[in-house]
């Protein structure tokens, strides 16, 4: 098994945050090689800010990868606004920890170099979120966006 060395920055007000323990069990399900990572948790002013200077969109995004090196092991920091998973998970019907146990999967997978820019990478990706995530015990977290569809 990979090993993982995590960092969790809580940088957010909002109640109900995963604990240090659950991001790294959500993490370590998603590991395919050594990994240091951290993940900070921030509010929307820091994540509107950062999507803006980055990605040049001027809105809190969901999560926010950047990875920084692949050698000797891979290393990188992983973003998640907690307002916008919050908001996400009751306009979906999910339940807030699954949405983040997700979204940490989400981050580590980009971390490892998926990507969803084309319908191929993107079902790729999706399968193997959804495979990380049920054997983790939580609902696909596909099921509800198909739905809403």
């Amino acid at each position: 098994m990979p090993n993982l060395d995590i960092t969790i920055q809580y940088a957010s007000n909002q109640s109900q945050l995963p604990t240090k323990s659950q991001f790294k069990k959500w993490a370590k399900a998603a590991l395919r090689v050594d990994t240091s990572v951290t993940i900070r948790i921030v509010d929307e002013a820091e994540g509107r800010e950062l999507n803006n200077s980055y990605r040049g969109k001027d809105y809190a995004t969901n999560v926010l990868t950047f990875p920084l090196t692949e050698e000797p092991y891979l290393m990188g920091d992983i973003i998640i606004c907690a307002p916008v998973v919050e908001a996400e998970a009751k306009a979906q019907s999910k339940l807030l920890e699954a949405h983040y146990a997700h979204l940490t999967v989400h981050g580590i997978l980009h971390l490892h170099g998926y990507d969803h820019e084309t319908e191929a990478q993107a079902e790729l990706m999706e399968g193997i979120e959804t495979a990380i995530i049920t054997k983790l015990g939580y609902a696909s977290p596909y099921l509800i966006l198909e739905g809403a569809n």
